[in-house]
């Protein structure tokens, strides 16, 4: 069974995705957490963005794993660093990039054969599996996205950027994923689309898991 989740920046993905595989019991792959890791390794790395040869040399030395809730490139534990503010502002380039969309998909789909996971991204409903067994799309207004994000960086102890910096930094994400040649973000046609503005994690999560229904996956 493959479930996808797509949605923008700030939506709840992650957090419910997270959740809603571990009450099933089946493998959760962060794809948003994936070009993370490209973005983290590029900048590490001095990769041109522009530099198509020298992306795909670097593309063939990265290895990027999940265990519970880390992250770890090439061996490495990277769960902060991908969170970083310069990570942030560059991910959204990198992604857009068509050699490192191709690499990454490859993964997913490996990750995927043979077991049941949920994946979440931007185009999992769209590009990756188009024929996902379940397809949600998450969104949320601006403004309760932007908010979320600012009591994240502040429980982080980032008491130095304002709501209004990170609502500017999630409505050009929005504008550049949205608009990028390769898989732009998008609502797949059959995803049902769900609007976390006013709810709860626990009530997002029980919505999906009363659809696709707690039972044995394979």
């Amino acid at each position: 069974m493959i479930i996808a989740i797509d949605g923008p920046a700030g939506a709840g993905k992650s957090t419910i995705s997270k959740l809603i595989a571990n009450r099933l019991g089946i493998m959760y792959i962060d794809t948003g957490a994936m070009y993370r890791a490209v973005t983290y390794y590029f900048l590490q790395n001095d990769v041109k963005f522009d530099d198509k040869d020298e992306i795909k040399s670097s593309l063939d030395k990265i290895d990027i794993d999940f265990d519970r809730d880390k992250v770890y490139l090439c061996n490495q534990d990277v769960t902060s660093q991908i969170r970083s503010k310069i990570v942030n502002e560059n991910v959204s380039d990198v992604s857009a990039i068509d050699v490192v969309r191709e690499k990454m998909v490859d993964m997913q789909r490996l990750m995927s054969k043979k077991k049941s996971v949920l994946l979440d991204g931007r185009d999992i409903g769209t590009v990756v599996f188009p024929s996902a067994d379940y397809k949600f799309y998450l969104t949320a207004s601006v403004d309760v996205r932007a908010k979320r994000r600012y009591l994240e960086e502040q429980n982080k102890g980032n008491i130095n950027i304002s709501i209004e910096e990170i609502k500017k930094s999630i409505e050009n994400r929005d504008f550049i994923d949205s608009n990028r040649k390769i898989s732009p973000l998008k609502k797949a046609d059959d995803a049902l689309e769900i609007d976390t503005s006013d709810m709860s994690i626990d009530e997002v999560v029980n919505k999906v898991i009363n659809i696709v229904g707690e039972k044995d996956v394979i």
